[in-house]
């Protein structure tokens, strides 16, 4: 299937913006995506006609407009999981008192699609909407964990361990052992491997067919974190993971599952 470069520039424009870069003049844009200024304020002007790119006016640069707004919420708005978890969220929030993440399997990436705030523990990088690596989160350890032996090397081919703290895993050999202690375990824990100073614990969720659809977890401040607390967001996240995943049809042969 031919990719069209015109549709391929524009959404690689949009994907320029994010929470640390709101506003690009063209001049950034065309260096950024090696493009003269020309090609670029075409591009540009077809975007903010669509509504999906606007300008400041005071400063000349363009943000992100109000249209992706409205896309997301609609792509929100469809996530039946999302609308279905949400109380066992809120239930696993109130127990640990702690932030909260539903997520789902992207491409070579997760996506958090849900998430409450636990009280004074805000987890600062993560936010819905936003992409986190599989390698280095619980939840993107207990997305793959289960997969196809094709479907697994169809995404850690080429992958790209990235380091995001001194505790990241960095290889694919290191990642087939982490992988085995989840399927052993049935539980996955992110050591501050994403995100220095937080913890996370995350198990599967599973649909009426077995199959993992998404994953939730507890994140955890390090400086709060103990083996009681350990045990707490284990047992509670069982619950939430168990009973999600009975809403969606599952039915375990396991009663240990």
């Amino acid at each position: 299937m031919p990719i069209i470069q015109s549709v391929t520039r524009a959404l690689n424009i949009l994907e320029l913006f994010d929470e640390r870069t709101r506003e690009l003049s063209i001049k950034e844009i065309s260096n950024r995506m090696d493009l003269n200024k020309s090609t670029v304020h075409s591009l540009l002007k077809t975007l903010m006609h669509h509504g999906y790119v606007s300008q400041n006016h005071s400063t000349s640069e363009y943000h992100l407009g109000w249209k992706l707004y409205e896309r997301g919420n609609l792509v929100t708005s469809q996530l039946d999981i999302r609308k279905l978890a949400r109380r066992h969220l809120e239930e696993l929030n109130s127990q640990t008192d702690k932030t909260v993440h539903l997520v789902q399997l992207m491409g070579k990436e997760a996506i958090y699609i849900d998430k409450i705030n636990g009280n004074g523990s805000l987890v600062v990088q993560s936010r819905i909407g936003k992409r986190v690596h599989l390698h280095s989160s619980a939840v993107g350890k207990v997305l793959v964990a289960n997969l196809t032996e094709d479907d697994f090397e169809g995404i850690f081919t080429k992958y790209d361990f990235v380091k995001k703290t001194d505790n990241s895993i960095l290889s694919l050999e290191e990642f087939k052992l982490e992988m085995n202690r989840v399927r052993k375990e049935k539980y996955a824990i992110d050591n501050e491997e994403n995100e220095e100073g937080i913890i996370c614990f995350a198990l599967p969720i599973r649909d009426y067919s077995k199959k993992v659809v998404a994953a939730v977890s507890v994140s955890t401040p390090k400086a709060v974190f103990n083996e009681e607390v350990a045990n707490v967001n284990k047992r509670c996240l069982k619950v939430c993971a168990t009973n999600i995943s009975k809403e969606l049809g599952f039915i375990s042969d396991n009663e240990n599952d």
